[in-house]
């Protein structure tokens, strides 16, 4: 499975096997003492990071998340490929915005690491005021929260995840991670924190990638942008990256992972079509959305599923992006930021002092907080808002958002 994701985002090896067999040792013997409280646990990265703790045996492993399908699936999954470990092992579903969570903590909440990787992580949810509010409440607040609360059980490592996009952000969610960077730079006067910007994670749930299985199972037209290339890790890569910077992270460390724009950039067309080589099918490009449409229902009329040794076509829609908040390149740092690159044969690692500035945090805090209360308030006022707080926060508003288009 690994090595047919790999083909597919235009690799032949996974990306951080040297470091993970040069530091194998080391991490098995931090984990296997350890505490861990996962929360976020049962999304497409968390379930990856989950199997990585899991399997090096640890000593406890707590998992929290608000979709209790995905927990008893990821339960299902761990049972069923890596069994059973030594210590303990639970799964709680839970919100971790709610008072109930709050007791949870109380109850106990001795963890040597927290690992946060609940994340509102779409373009598309800055379409509304609403959305956006929670996108707030999620990537910020929550992560505040459970930070000042792993400072006050006396926990040795907090781990947040973030993303490419908040370098240099364009979008809403990828400003929302970069506050969130800022809160972390706060709370780690109190607690050693580290997070990882990563790339887009092939196939994870509710991506791009991942509705080109729910496509092929409903036969209906692949759709993509073809003017927009990327950088790709899989599940596992994401999993292996978090834990190394949860473990091996100094104090406000970000990891990145390297990758070449010259040899890991790919574009989401091209992967739709090795996608659909690999299924036996040929790509046959449709000129708009009405086409596509009418050839899946030709499509719908033959019989389930063809054999990879056939041929048959399969429709396809590629068209321009033109939707609010896409980048038009992706990047991991910024040109102020300091790098360490020599540390890890493919992880970098940016490297920061606690600067943030107390006051603007506040504000952020008050304002969000006396908008929530009026009960009323704008897209418009919080764009205003990240710009305060991101003074070249570059946000491009086109009118147009990805829940306008198939």
């Amino acid at each position: 499975m690994e090595q047919e994701l790999l083909r597919l985002i235009g690799r032949k090896r996974a990306l951080f096997e040297e470091d993970i067999v040069c530091h194998k040792a080391l991490l098995k013997k931090e984990i296997e003492q350890a505490r861990f409280l996962v929360i976020g646990g049962a999304g497409s990265i968390g379930q990856a990071v989950v199997k990585e703790i899991f399997k090096r045996n640890p000593r406890k492993l707590h998992v929290v998340d608000i979709s209790e399908n995905n927990l008893v699936e990821l339960v299902r999954d761990i049972r069923s490929s890596l069994g059973y470990i030594d210590g303990e092992f639970k799964t709680f579903a839970l919100d971790i915005g709610s008072d109930i969570y709050d007791t949870f903590i109380a109850a106990d909440g001795k963890y040597d690491y927290v690992l946060n990787l609940s994340a509102l992580k779409h373009v598309r949810s800055e379409k509304d005021p609403w959305t956006l509010m929670r996108m707030i409440d999620v990537n910020i607040f929550n992560t505040d929260k459970t930070l000042r609360q792993s400072i006050e059980k006396g926990t040795e490592k907090y781990f947040c995840v973030s993303t490419d996009k908040a370098a240099n952000p364009v979008n809403m969610m990828g400003a929302s991670k970069r506050i969130m960077e800022m809160f972390l730079m706060r709370r780690s006067l109190a607690i050693p924190v580290s997070t990882a910007r990563f790339a887009n994670v092939a196939f994870s749930d509710g991506s791009l990638l991942y509705s080109f299985n729910q496509r092929i199972a409903k036969r209906q037209p692949i759709v993509a942008p073809n003017d927009i290339k990327r950088y790709f890790v899989t599940p596992q890569e994401s999993g292996e990256l978090c834990l190394m910077s949860c473990v091996f992270g100094e104090n406000r460390d970000i990891f990145f992972p390297k990758l070449s724009e010259a040899h890991h950039l790919i574009s989401f067309a091209d992967i739709a079509i090795k996608y659909l080589e690999n299924l036996g099918y040929e790509p046959y490009i449709c000129q708009s959305e009405e086409e596509a449409r009418s050839m899946a229902v030709e499509l719908s009329n033959h019989k389930n599923p063809i054999p990879k040794s056939q041929s048959q076509i399969w429709p396809c829609f590629f068209t321009k992006s033109d939707t609010t908040g896409e980048k038009d390149f992706e990047e991991f740092y910024t040109d102020k930021e300091t790098l360490d690159m020599d540390r890890f044969e493919n992880i970098g690692i940016i490297k920061n002092e606690p600067l943030f500035n107390d006051t603007l945090l506040n504000e952020f805090e008050a304002t969000i907080a006396a908008m929530r209360q009026e009960g009323s308030w704008s897209k418009e006022r919080i764009v205003k808002l990240f710009s305060k707080m991101i003074p070249d926060f570059g946000h491009k508003e086109t009118g147009k958002n990805l829940d306008e288009k198939m």
